[in-house]
Protein backbone atom coordinates (compact mmCIF):
# COMPACT_ATOMS: atom_id res chain seq x y z
CA UNK A 1 0.00 0.00 0.00
CA UNK A 2 1.32 3.80 -0.98
CA UNK A 3 2.03 6.05 1.26
CA UNK A 4 -0.02 9.00 1.20
CA UNK A 5 2.46 12.42 0.49
CA UNK A 6 2.22 15.44 3.05
CA UNK A 7 1.18 18.49 2.02
CA UNK A 8 3.33 21.44 2.24
CA UNK A 9 2.03 23.72 4.93
CA UNK A 10 2.77 26.61 3.03
CA UNK A 11 -0.20 25.89 0.69
CA UNK A 12 -2.39 25.42 3.42
CA UNK A 13 -1.54 28.92 4.57
CA UNK A 14 -1.93 30.44 1.51
CA UNK A 15 -5.89 31.16 1.63
CA UNK A 16 -5.14 33.24 4.96
CA UNK A 17 -2.16 35.03 3.27
CA UNK A 18 -4.17 36.12 -0.01
CA UNK A 19 -7.21 37.33 2.43
CA UNK A 20 -5.18 39.31 4.70
CA UNK A 21 -3.48 41.22 1.35
CA UNK A 22 -6.81 41.75 -0.06
CA UNK A 23 -7.74 42.84 3.45
CA UNK A 24 -4.95 45.43 3.59
CA UNK A 25 -5.28 46.59 0.31
CA UNK A 26 -9.17 47.40 0.35
CA UNK A 27 -9.61 48.20 3.99
CA UNK A 28 -7.08 49.13 6.08
CA UNK A 29 -4.51 50.88 3.47
CA UNK A 30 -7.52 53.37 2.79
CA UNK A 31 -8.49 54.20 5.95
CA UNK A 32 -4.94 54.54 7.23
CA UNK A 33 -4.59 57.34 4.18
CA UNK A 34 -7.55 58.88 5.17
CA UNK A 35 -6.94 59.18 8.37
CA UNK A 36 -3.84 61.01 7.39
CA UNK A 37 -5.33 63.18 5.25
CA UNK A 38 -7.78 64.08 8.09
CA UNK A 39 -4.79 64.36 10.30
CA UNK A 40 -3.58 67.07 7.88
CA UNK A 41 -6.77 69.19 7.67
CA UNK A 42 -6.72 69.54 11.22
CA UNK A 43 -3.20 70.39 11.45
CA UNK A 44 -3.66 73.20 8.67
CA UNK A 45 -6.61 74.83 10.28
CA UNK A 46 -6.31 78.77 10.20
CA UNK A 47 -8.63 81.80 10.96
CA UNK A 48 -11.39 81.93 8.64
CA UNK A 49 -11.41 78.62 7.76
CA UNK A 50 -15.48 77.33 7.34
CA UNK A 51 -15.80 74.16 9.05
CA UNK A 52 -18.18 71.34 10.22
CA UNK A 53 -18.28 69.68 13.51
CA UNK A 54 -18.95 65.83 13.91
CA UNK A 55 -22.10 67.25 15.39
CA UNK A 56 -23.25 69.17 12.51
CA UNK A 57 -22.66 72.06 13.76
CA UNK A 58 -20.93 74.87 11.15
CA UNK A 59 -18.71 77.52 12.04
CA UNK A 60 -16.12 79.62 11.48
CA UNK A 61 -13.00 79.32 13.34
CA UNK A 62 -12.14 82.87 14.99
CA UNK A 63 -9.00 81.35 17.04
CA UNK A 64 -6.74 77.97 17.32
CA UNK A 65 -4.94 76.81 20.29
CA UNK A 66 -3.23 74.07 20.78
CA UNK A 67 -5.87 71.28 21.12
CA UNK A 68 -9.26 73.13 20.15
CA UNK A 69 -10.42 76.15 18.15
CA UNK A 70 -13.13 78.66 19.01
CA UNK A 71 -15.97 78.69 16.00
CA UNK A 72 -18.24 81.55 15.29
CA UNK A 73 -21.51 79.79 14.91
CA UNK A 74 -23.70 83.24 14.81
CA UNK A 75 -22.64 87.32 14.97
CA UNK A 76 -22.53 86.99 18.85
CA UNK A 77 -22.55 83.24 19.37
CA UNK A 78 -18.62 81.50 20.42
CA UNK A 79 -17.97 77.62 21.08
CA UNK A 80 -14.74 76.04 21.95
CA UNK A 81 -14.74 72.59 20.63
CA UNK A 82 -11.83 70.50 20.28
CA UNK A 83 -9.74 69.99 17.41
CA UNK A 84 -10.76 66.08 16.87
CA UNK A 85 -14.46 67.30 16.16
CA UNK A 86 -14.07 68.57 13.45
CA UNK A 87 -15.18 66.79 10.18
CA UNK A 88 -14.38 68.32 7.80
CA UNK A 89 -13.50 72.46 5.60
CA UNK A 90 -16.70 73.11 4.35
CA UNK A 91 -14.47 75.62 1.58
CA UNK A 92 -11.16 77.35 2.07
CA UNK A 93 -11.57 80.78 1.98
CA UNK A 94 -10.07 83.12 -1.10
CA UNK A 95 -7.26 84.54 -1.04
CA UNK A 96 -7.85 87.48 -3.07
CA UNK A 97 -8.35 85.35 -5.87
CA UNK A 98 -11.30 86.53 -8.93
CA UNK A 99 -12.25 83.88 -11.28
Amino acid sequence: MPQAQGVNPLINLFPFILMFVIFYFLLIRPQNKKEKERQKMINSLNKNDEVVTSGGIHGTVVNVKEKSVVLRVDENARIEVEKSAIAYLKNKPDSGQKA
